[in-house]
């Protein structure tokens, strides 16, 4: 069964925050981390957005898509609280989902 996830990066000092949507988290934040990225020009090597600090997931992509677009319209405090729901201590989630 394919599976899509919705993320948030952030930076070191977690005063940027990233969202984004994939059907491979363990791929797409190994590229964020290592700028693999094509465009090395984006967002998140501007920022240094590597660390990823939540993440959901969906069945359908066009629920994935859907809640990316919903997240991206909410405010600063809004996502800080959902983060902290379930990472609390802004920590970085990347080896948990390799193991």
């Amino acid at each position: 069964m394919k599976q899509y996830f919705v993320y948030i990066l952030t930076n070191k000092t977690n005063s940027t925050l990233y969202i984004g949507v994939t059907n491979d988290l363990i791929r797409r934040v190994y590229e964020h981390k290592k700028n693999l990225l094509e465009d090395k020009n984006t967002f998140t090597t501007k920022y240094k957005v590597k660390k990823l600090v939540y993440y959901e997931i969906f069945q359908e992509i066009d629920s994935a898509i859907e809640r990316e677009k919903q997240l991206k319209k909410w405010n600063r405090k809004w996502k800080e609280d959902l983060i902290e729901k379930l990472n609390p201590n802004w920590e970085d989630l990347y080896e948990s989902i390799i193991n």
